[in-house]
């Protein structure tokens, strides 16, 4: 077997294969042969067809059949011999095939890149610290009492915190405006779910009760056609129901899954789920600091064939949440919506992958158990839910994975400038604690000018 190597644009290659023309036929004839005894041919008893007359009918076909798999096994032979790592499936084109010349075909495909990796002790992150207070504490109690708060009707006029039911309709100039009627909408007085004007003109009815009144949309409402309008209102209360929130007792802490100890067992799971989340989101909130960090200090030529795949799984992952969240036929998105993202995945993962290599990390079997005890936590029967992802090679696959990356943000955190940022609970949970500071007024004139 012949190679030579041309090198095309970017990390394209093309590789042109030539393989002895004896070769090639012998293998003609011998699929030929083991044909012979199989085909059915009028005039002929099965098996005595002779050789010449199946080639004649069959040939041409068995002739592209040949060629296509010793293009197949010979490509993978000579990117092995020639120490090639395509990065995607190759083109293959025959160049000649014909009786008596030497096979040879074309492959054409991307290479993987080389990387040379950054001074690591380049990334620079933000690791947020807080402590859960008393005052946390107390928040996320009351929120979580807000979370199970029940409604019950009342015959009296709708206050503060009342949960409501209208039929309304809505003038503008004495006509009909759009996107001001609605029947048997439901929303809380003082939580901020319909206009102001509108929400105070509700207070005091009763069900069965009617009032007319004007409402003022603010500015920057959704809908341009109502911004800082006043529309006529006409509005029946159909239903009036009063917040009842659950008390702090037995009934309520089974429904966290404390079962005795009373009240102060309950702030102790709380506080407890509190601090795992606070730990879950400063670990995530590191490692997607360092993945950025590591996408901003290289700068890598990226094979296009694996970016279109990253687009597809992106695009596939968008479809999805649109079908879940039912919102009918999909809508046909552009590759370019996520070509940024996906580059950026690709050149992300192609780092993690050779800091994996040159630092011979592999898969710590106590972290992958810890993920997987984490994982089936949540389900009746965790045993099982293990058992299940052990046995499925590609769950097993992506875990590793998962597990390797945790790994190499650990190995770059012990030589990364690491900010420490005294914070709090909400700010660490909301991502406020490390997000980058506002620009003030000064800066923001001073770069339009330059514009």
């Amino acid at each position: 077997m012949n190679v030579s190597i041309e090198t095309m644009s970017g990390l394209e290659r093309r590789l042109t294969i030539a393989l002895p023309s004896e070769d090639f036929e012998n293998r003609i004839t011998d699929k030929l042969k083991d044909a012979r005894g199989q085909v059915r041919i009028p005039g002929f008893r099965p098996g005595k067809v002779p050789l010449k007359e199946v080639r004649r009918r069959y040939g041409p076909a068995v002739r592209a059949e040949v060629a296509g798999e010793l293009m197949q096994s010979s490509f993978v032979e000579a990117v092995q011999k020639e120490e090639l790592n395509p990065a995607g499936s190759p083109n293959l084109e025959v160049v000649k095939m014909d009786p008596g010349i030497d096979f040879e075909f074309t492959a054409t495909f991307e290479v993987f890149p080389l990387i040379s990796l950054c001074d690591l002790s380049k990334v620079a992150v933000k690791s947020p610290q807080a402590e859960i207070s008393d005052e946390d504490l107390e928040n996320m109690v009351a929120r979580l009492r807000e979370q199970r708060t029940s409604f019950e009707p009342v015959e009296r006029g709708a206050e503060e915190g009342d949960q409501v039911k209208v039929d309304f309709a809505g003038t503008l100039d004495g006509e009909p405006a759009e996107g001001t009627d609605g029947e048997g909408v439901e929303f809380r007085l003082g939580q901020g779910q319909m206009i102001d004007d509108f929400d105070q003109g509700v207070r005091g009815l009763a069900a069965g009760e009617s009032r007319d009144f004007d409402a003022k949309f603010p500015d920057d409402y959704r809908a341009e056609a109502l911004q800082g309008k006043t529309v006529q209102f006409s509005v029946t209360v159909t239903e009036v129901k009063e917040a009842k929130v659950p008390e702090l007792n037995d009934e309520f802490f089974k429904e966290f899954g404390v079962e005795e100890g009373g009240e102060p067992a309950f702030r102790d799971e709380v506080r407890e789920n509190m601090q795992r989340e606070m730990d879950a989101a400063i670990k995530n909130q590191l490692k997607q600091q360092v993945m950025d960090e590591l996408a901003k200090l290289h700068e890598i030529q990226l094979p296009t064939a694996i970016v279109h795949r990253e687009i597809q799984a992106l695009k596939e992952q968008m479809l999805g949440q649109f079908q879940m969240g039912g919102q009918g036929n999909a809508p046909d998105l552009p590759d370019e919506l996520f070509q940024d993202q996906a580059e950026k995945r690709v050149k992300v993962g192609l780092v993690v992958n050779e800091i994996i290599s040159a630092e011979s990390l592999e898969v710590e079997e106590e972290r992958l158990d810890a993920r997987l005890k984490e994982l089936a936590a949540s389900y009746g029967e965790p045993e099982q839910v293990i058992a299940w992802y052990r046995s499925n090679p590609e769950q097993m696959q992506s875990l590793e994975m998962g597990v390797l990356e945790d790994q190499v943000v650990d190995h770059i955190l012990t030589s990364a400038q690491v900010e420490v940022v005294d914070s709090n609970y909400d700010e660490v949970i909301s991502g406020r604690a490390i997000a980058p500071d506002e620009p003030d007024t000064a800066d923001e004139s001073v770069a339009d000018s330059k514009d």
